[in-house]
Formats: C-alpha cells, sequence, structure tokens
C-alpha cells in the first residue's frame, strides 16, 4: 500500500487551503542559537542590574498581583516614558510589546486602499516584513554606498509614490549611522503622509527626534526599552500628536504589556541613571572596538552612533565562521542587501567581550 507523501496528507492539503500563499512561502525569524557562546548579535545591552538592584527589583515583582488583568500600571508606565523621553505637550503616547507590536499596528492603522509604505534600505527588515503582511506595497530607497541618505532619491520616491509611511531609523539598522538632520528634514517636510522616526538605540546616540516631534504634526516618535536594558521585557512606545495616537492606541490589543513587564519598565525608570552608565560605558567601548577595528589590514569598520559596529570584512562567511569557532557569535548581514556585501554586525559588549572580539578578529582576519 502506498503511503502519501508530505505533501499529500490530509492535513496538507487542509492548510494549502487555508493558509495565504505568501505566509507558507516564508522563513520564520531565525534566533541563532548561543549557548557557551560570547553573544555579539542582537545590539543587547551586555550589562545586568547590580545585585543590590536585582535583590530590590525581584521583591517588588513578588509583590505584583498575577491574578489580575494590567491596569493602572501601564497608565503609570505611559507617564514615567513621557516624561523619562521630554515628551512635548499635545503629545501622547502609546505602548506596544516592543516595537515590532507597533510596526504592525500601524501597518493596520495605515492599510488604506492604494497605501504605499517607504524606507531607507538596507534598514531593519520588519518595517518591509508588516507592510507586506498587511498587502501593502513598499518601497526601498537606496542609501548611498557609505549609507548616507541619498536625499534626492527620497524625495523622487515621495513625488512619485505618495508614501502613507516613512520610516526613518535614526541611528539606522543595520548601518548604525545617524542621516544628516538637514536631509531628514527635507524628508520630512515632503512626506504626505506620516513619518515614523524609530529611535531604537537613542541612548548610544548623539543626538534624537524630538526637536521633529514638536515642530511637525505629521511625526512620529518610536522608542524601546531593549536597547535601554530591558531587552527580556519588550516594552515599545510611540509618541505623537494625541488625535493620531489615538487612532493607533484602537487597535492595541487589550492588556497586550503584563504587569511584570509594566513593573519591571517602572522600576528601570526610577534608576535610570544606572542604565545612563552602562550606555556610557557601551560607548566607551565602541569607540575602543571602532578604533581597533580600523588597525586592521583590510577591514573597514563604519562610524556608529548605536550600540554595534558594522564592518566590512574580506569573506564575511568564513570569518563569522572563525569567530564562531572562537566562541563568539555576531550577525553577517552580507546577505540582507547589496550594499551590505561582506559586513558583519558587530555589537558593543563589556569590556572583557570587547577584548576577546579584537582578539579573536586579529587571529582569524
Amino acid at each position: 500500500m502506498n503511503m502519501p507523501t508530505k505533501l499529500e496528507t490530509p492535513l496538507a492539503s487542509r492548510l494549502g487551503r487555508v493558509l495565504r500563499q505568501d505566509v507558507q512561502s516564508m522563513h520564520a525569524y531565525a534566533v541563532q542559537p548561543s549557548a557557551g557562546l560570547i553573544k555579539l548579535d542582537t545590539m543587547e545591552n551586555p550589562h545586568r542590574l547590580p545585585q543590590a538592584l536585582r535583590q530590590a527589583l525581584g521583591e517588588r515583582l513578588a509583590q505584583v498581583a498575577l491574578n489580575r488583568y494590567p491596569a493602572e500600571r501601564t497608565t503609570d508606565l505611559q507617564r514615567a516614558l513621557a516624561a523619562h523621553a521630554g515628551m512635548p505637550e499635545g503629545c501622547a503616547l502609546t505602548l506596544g510589546n516592543g516595537s515590532d507590536e507597533i510596526i504592525s499596528l500601524l501597518s493596520l492603522a495605515c492599510d488604506v486602499p492604494g497605501a504605499v509604505f517607504m524606507a531607507p534600505v538596507p534598514g531593519f527588515v520588519m518595517y518591509e516584513m508588516s507592510a507586506r503582511l498587511q498587502g501593502i506595497r513598499f518601497v526601498g530607497v537606496s542609501l548611498y554606498a557609505d549609507f548616507e541618505l541619498d536625499t534626492p532619491a527620497m524625495l523622487a520616491a515621495i513625488a512619485e509614490h505618495r508614501p502613507a509611511l516613512i520610516y526613518l531609523a535614526y541611528p539606522n539598522n543595520p548601518t548604525a549611522n545617524l542621516w544628516d538632520a538637514a536631509a531628514v528634514e527635507q524628508v520630512i517636510e515632503a512626506a504626505p503622509g506620516l513619518v515614523v522616526m524609530d529611535e531604537a538605540y537613542q541612548p548610544f546616540a548623539g543626538r534624537d527626534s524630538m526637536g521633529w516631534l514638536a515642530r511637525y504634526p505629521h511625526v512620529l516618535v518610536m522608542r524601546t526599552m531593549s536597547k535601554f536594558g530591558l531587552a527580556g521585557v519588550r516594552i515599545g512606545y510611540l509618541m505623537g500628536r494625541t488625535e493620531v495616537v489615538a487612532e493607533v492606541d484602537k487597535l492595541r490589543p487589550p492588556f497586550n504589556v503584563s504587569v511584570l513587564n509594566a513593573e519591571a519598565a517602572l522600576f528601570a525608570l526610577e534608576h535610570a541613571d544606572e542604565y545612563a552608565r552602562q550606555a556610557c560605558d557601551i560607548v566607551a567601548q565602541r569607540q575602543r572596538l571602532y578604533e581597533a577595528l580600523q588597525a586592521l589590514a583590510g577591514v573597514h569598520p563604519y562610524p556608529s552612533q548605536a550600540n554595534m559596529v558594522l564592518s566590512r570584512v574580506p569573506d564575511a562567511a568564513r570569518s563569522f565562521a572563525a569567530l564562531k569557532s572562537r566562541g563568539i557569535l555576531v550577525k553577517n548581514v552580507s546577505g540582507l542587501h547589496p550594499l551590505l556585501a561582506n559586513c558583519l554586525r558587530l555589537t558593543v559588549g563589556t569590556a572583557d567581550e570587547t577584548s576577546a572580539l579584537i582578539d579573536a578578529l586579529k587571529d582569524c582576519l
């Protein structure tokens, strides 16, 4: 008796009828296994809280009523984040389960007939993925070879496609640079729809977008607490004019931020000075790593305003494998865009991790 093949099974046939073909053709977001490795691949803050603060946080979380849905504490968190960010008058703030959820909410909110979303590329992959999953056309506008914003190309694309939404990552991921402020302002002024300034790496940058948020009613600023030091807590937030944020907030799932996450975030904001100290250390290690990379033959590091350094090496695949064999996990981004050929994205770690990375790079290059 012939057994049905995998594609001929009743379940496969059923899934073929009910699941979207584009979803079936996708690959799930891959998280690299990191057990036993120095983890320098996902731009996390490498520092944990001091022991005394960890103990205090644990005692505080133990008092949280886990039998209740989140309520007033998320409102308290919104107020605390608005104060921490210096949110301008006339603006409001909504919360997401990380920035990824906020990006999904924006795709839902701006899915008008014929909508186009736009962003410079290479950039954060979730902008395009979220748009396409919602059936929205995405237009990527290539950066210059040095990863600066191609302002004439952006302005021409805006005039041609009239995008409902433009994402500007500030600093950009994976290139880690802050684009010229005058160029960004030209894009904002030309935009016929909304402009989202994604400030995921703001704790390590020399400037931010809050001035544009105050001046332009169609500008939104998106931030996350992941790079602040709470990647495991998953708190993202969006700031903008009250009437704009109110529309996005209608789509937010009820209770999307857990009571534990909200309490941990409030605790972190109460100890923002500790996280600021950690950010200063990361910036110092970033400079140390950048200077060491500059001294390596065949390596071209790019200036960074984030907690990562993008570096072009002679052979990214070979260097990635060599680093991994030495116990260090980084991100090979060379396949994400032609401009990133042979590029590795190196997260900035602790002083010891940075030393290990520099030594390993010297060995494998």
